[in-house]
């Protein structure tokens, strides 16, 4: 006889065994029942011996339980073992990936791979199926519709109406068979139609994704082509791509913004550094037994910003060799780069964002270096890097080099808004007014946050109205501004005219202001490209914003005009 024992939950317990049930009988009778178990996990082994079924089973049960129990918290233990282990080896290799951040980077290949970026995949949307060419009933048989006068029909003379009837039946199943073919037909041309419309949506898509793939494909060569010929915008967007190419932990900004200048084949990196307090300081994870619980053993402060501060030395030389060993077409002879945290100010409160270090190298003295060799601050320090001595401390430093704000075209500006009323109608405003209107509204727009607008010569021929510097070195830059004060509707021309004015000065983004709309175009071309296109209802919620009230009357400045 075999017992079969089970715990808790009602599952067998992999690890228990039993033996088979013995029995001994003596002189007088009494029987002894014995049982033998084994636990292997626990490497535990028992024999138990009652003189009844009832009292042995209780037994078995109790060790049995007991067994199981501690098996359980025995795995229970291991496994949160294992578990902190596994943990304790992700932070410790988290943390030597920090310290190699400089090594890791001297191991990639960073120029860039044009045929990568494109676009090769194939539409894998399938054709609608075909609808099968329609197949019919057969035809009723005259035949089998012919009349059959019995005797008494030919006796009592009703063989005429017996024809009739046969003709009657036939005239019916070829009326029912005509109906169910023009049902079929029916049918079949409403599948062919459907069929036909799910052909055109599927050309529409197919040709929609060939046309995004070519708009892309076509982006990425006029890419190549623009930095190949070393065009401020090509170079910028080139070296954008290294950049952002580079692997880092998810905790790291990666942020920047990008200025190339020609004349000294310089590019100026402005570059959002991570905090302290966003630096995993993980190091140990242990398993408490007596509390089932994980308990973390982390950096202590000394260690965490020692290990912040070689990152950031280490991040800004690997940035600057990812550059320069990209560059196959010789663009940049140096790099300025300057980084920036933004973080509370500790005596404010207020948040801001701080430049804590910033070194302009040239490519010659740069090469020179055994990057894998050296000691990161201290060969910042040797290339004139400026920065505190402590970065983790947010000390702020002047940059070498700042992305320039000036431009000859630049002209003194005057007030508008003050003299504003609801009178006063947009669309009939003189048109030079109108662009110091837009240049006073976008300067109250970007004045708290310390930014600036300059209005430019007039010229009325489509190039830059205005521009802004928005000072946040990630988000900012520089921002095309144009204004058009128009009574029809703005078409696509004038979104594109935008756009290759904002490639050709190297702005961030571009903003067109009208007093009137946009046409359907106009609104699908700037969309996903670095366009803000603002419409008259736009344009007076601003005014409003900034406590200046004024209408549009397309229809009234149109008859004035």
């Amino acid at each position: 006889m075999t017992v079969e024992i089970t715990f808790g939950d009602g599952k067998e317990d992999p690890e228990l065994r039993v033996g088979e049930l013995g029995v001994t009988e003596s002189r007088n009778g009494n029987r002894t029942y014995r049982l033998e178990i084994w636990h292997d996990g626990l490497n535990r082994h028992r024999m138990l011996r009652a003189s009844d079924l009832g009292e042995l089973e209780n037994k078995v049960r109790l060790v049995a339980n007991d067994w199981v129990t501690r098996w359980q918290a025995q795995q229970e233990r291991e496994d949160g073992k294992e578990a902190a282990a596994a943990l304790t080896e992700d932070a410790q290799l988290a943390l030597t990936a920090l310290e190699e951040t400089l090594r890791a980077g001297l191991a990639l290949n960073t120029r860039v791979e044009w045929g990568e970026l494109k676009d090769h995949s194939a539409f894998t949307q399938a054709p609608p199926a075909e609808p099968k060419v329609p197949t019919y009933p057969p035809p009723p048989d005259r035949l089998d519709y012919r009349a059959k006068p019995s005797l008494f029909d030919r006796l009592f003379g009703r063989v005429p109406e017996v024809q009739a009837a046969a003709r009657a039946a036939f005239d019916a199943a070829e009326a029912a068979w005509q109906a169910e073919k023009e049902r079929i037909d029916r049918s079949h041309a409403r599948r062919t139609s459907e069929y036909r419309q799910a052909k055109e949506a599927w050309h529409r898509a197919k040709r929609k994704h060939e046309e995004r793939q070519h708009e892309r494909n076509t982006g990425i060569d006029r890419q190549r082509a623009d930095y190949e010929q070393r065009k401020a915008r090509g170079v910028e967007d080139y070296f954008g791509i290294v950049l952002n190419a580079s692997k880092y932990p998810d905790w790291m900004p990666q942020d920047f913004n990008l200025e190339y200048r020609p004349r000294n084949k310089t590019i100026l990196v402005d570059y959002s550094l991570p905090t302290l307090d966003s630096m995993p300081r993980l190091r140990e994870v242990s398993f408490v037994a007596s509390r089932g619980e994980m308990k973390e053993k982390v950096l202590t402060d000394a260690q965490a910003r020692r290990l912040y501060d070689l990152v950031i030395y280490q991040l800004v030389l690997r940035s600057v060799h990812e550059m320069f060993t990209a560059d196959y077409r010789e663009a940049i002879g140096s790099v300025a780069f300057n980084g920036y945290v933004t973080a509370a100010d500790p005596t404010t409160g207020r948040v801001v964002t701080t430049c804590i270090l910033s070194l302009h190298v040239a490519k010659d003295e740069f090469e020179a270096l055994d990057l894998a060799n050296v000691d990161p601050k201290a060969c910042f320090k040797s290339l004139k890097g400026v920065g505190s001595s402590q970065l983790h401390s947010v000390t702020a430093v002047a940059p070498i080099m700042e992305m320039n704000r000036e431009d000859a075209r630049f002209v003194g500006s005057r007030g508008v808004a003050h003299s504003l009323d609801e009178g006063v109608n947009l669309a009939s405003m003189d048109w030079q007014d109108f662009e110091h209107l837009t240049r006073e509204l976008f300067e109250s727009e970007f004045s708290s946050q310390g930014g600036e607008v300059k209005v430019t010569q007039s010229s009325r021929d489509g190039g830059v109205d205005a521009i802004a510097f928005d000072p946040d070195p990630i988000r900012g830059g520089k921002i095309v501004i144009q204004a058009k004060r128009y009574t029809n509707t703005v078409g696509v021309a004038a979104v594109r005219d935008l756009y290759g004015t904002v490639l050709n000065e190297g702005a961030t983004k571009g903003i067109l202001v009208t007093t009137s709309d946009y046409g359907p175009d106009a609104y699908r071309f700037a969309k996903d490209k670095p366009l803000t296109l603002m419409n008259g209802a736009n344009l007076l919620h601003l005014l409003e914003r900034h406590g200046h009230r004024a209408r549009i009357d397309v229809g009234e400045a149109k008859h004035r005009a």
